[in-house]
């Protein structure tokens, strides 16, 4: 008999591709006539981004540059957790945290709707900061991709280790 087929349902960024939007937002911020010399900045500390401008709809529009750019790079915005812009001194700040990994109320969520709407002989499991799915057919696998890939979910989803 054939072992079971499985996969793992994870929240990642790909830091690469993070970086070199950042990068690219930096870059036009820098050089966009409508940019120079207002005092506009945006730097990368960690896991969070943050940008500072002196009005409120300038740092909305450099949050936008950095949107535009992370999706061009194939990162999902969901991954993107901005805070409103807040006034500080002088200056606007948004603060932007990078989202990774599933939490167990997340993953509960994930399971729940494999377990009602999918296949039955598929089995999950939570582990840790993902989901592992396991099935004896691989075309129950297949199914539960489909359905996870269609719901509207708060976060961003992919699918690793497919055996």
């Amino acid at each position: 008999m054939a072992a079971d087929s499985s996969f793992d349902i994870v929240s990642e960024i790909d830091h690469m591709e993070v970086d070199n939007a950042f990068n690219q937002a930096d870059r036009e911020l820098g050089t966009r006539f409508d940019f120079k010399n207002t005092g506009t900045t945006i730097e990368k500390s960690g896991e969070k981004i943050n940008i500072e401008a002196d009005t409120e709809e300038r740092a909305n529009a450099a949050l936008e540059v950095l949107k535009e750019k992370l999706i061009k790079r194939g990162v999902s915005l969901k991954h993107l957790k901005p805070s409103e812009p807040v006034l500080s001194g002088k200056v606007y700040k948004i603060s932007c945290e990078l989202k990774e990994g599933i939490s167990t109320e997340d993953a509960k969520k994930i399971a729940k709707l494999i377990r009602d709407e999918g296949p039955k002989a598929v089995k999950t499991q939570i582990q840790g900061d993902e989901l592992r799915v396991t099935s004896k057919s691989r075309d129950d696998l297949q199914e539960v991709i489909a359905l996870v890939k269609g719901h509207p979910w708060e976060f961003a989803v992919q699918f690793t280790n497919y055996r």
